[in-house]
């Protein structure tokens, strides 16, 4: 039995995708299983509510052999602690009296570099939390997601531009959550593997933001550019959108890091290669969306 969490989510969605012709028995947690397709709901059990809770997780987690976990975004959180660690917290006690064997979870690279990292860091910590339980895990280390330009489609659509905190010249691995789904299903879906240990996830390619911006003119054939802005003008965007003062501060305090090098530090290696370049995101996702 392979659980997974958030299924209607950008990475949990298609984890579950790459899961369901194996022939493997599959169980969700969904807090709104209307979410998903009837073709889903068709073939995996469905438990109802949030991975946080521990009633649910008791549940969910009962004859499990490996578990995908995610944590999702909590815009509201009181610190980032809470939105990680305590979040978190519920599982791990299932993990143990449910006899999980495998945990496969999402969290990010910095681990031994990171110093007040804001969600780097508290993935970290999770991670730690995790890993206290004894279970075999495997952590899922990236840096950026290419995806997360698709947050910003409709400026780039209406003004040629992207923004953010990070200067325009840094070169930056990043990853698709194609790839990342594809790395997490074959990891539940394997049997054979035990201990604890990280999987860095790096993409094909260190590229900077002009670098990004100058692919994305080509694809799309309009010209795109980076408008950097300021971190306080990043932290107060997200205040603004309702965000809490926490979530905004974990969030800056994570880019400021990676404005400082924190992806960079993990060495690049063929195992921590993923094949999906940024300009053939570009095309299979960024360019749909754009002409939408």
């Amino acid at each position: 039995m392979i659980v997974v969490t958030t299924p209607t989510g950008g990475i949990g969605h298609q984890v579950l995708e790459n899961l369901l012709d194996s022939g493997e028995p599959i169980r969700v947690i969904a807090r709104d299983p209307s979410r998903l397709s009837s073709r889903t709901r068709e073939r995996v059990e469905v438990v109802q509510g949030s991975h946080g809770d521990i009633d649910v997780v008791n549940q969910a987690f009962a004859g499990a052999d490996a578990v995908f976990w995610l944590v999702p975004p909590d815009f509201h959180a009181e610190t980032i602690e809470a939105a990680y660690v305590n979040f978190t917290r519920p599982a791990c006690d299932a993990i143990k009296s449910r006899k999980v064997k495998r945990v496969v979870g999402v969290s990010a690279l910095g681990r031994g570099v990171a110093r007040n990292a804001g969600m780097v860091s508290a993935s970290l910590a999770m991670d730690d939390l995790i890993a206290s339980t004894g279970v075999s895990y495997r952590a899922l280390t990236m840096p950026s997601f290419m995806d997360n330009i698709l947050r910003q489609v409709e400026p780039i659509k209406s003004q040629g531009m992207f923004f953010s905190p990070i200067s325009a010249d840094r070169k930056l691995p990043t990853c698709a959550i194609r790839d990342i789904a594809a790395i997490a299903a074959k990891l539940l879906l394997d049997p054979s593997w035990s201990g604890q240990n990280s999987v860095p996830i790096l993409g094909p390619e260190d590229l900077s933001f002009n670098d990004m911006a100058q692919i994305m003119s080509e694809v799309l054939g309009k010209r795109v550019r980076l408008q950097q802005i300021s971190f306080e003008a990043f932290k107060a965007g997200f205040i603004e959108r309702g965000a809490s003062k926490a979530f905004a501060q974990g969030m800056t305090d994570m880019m400021l890091a990676k404005d400082k090098g924190l992806d960079n530090a993990e060495p690049r290696t063929p195992q921590s290669t993923t094949p999906t370049s940024f300009r053939q995101w570009c095309e299979d996702i960024l360019k749909p969306a754009f002409l939408s």
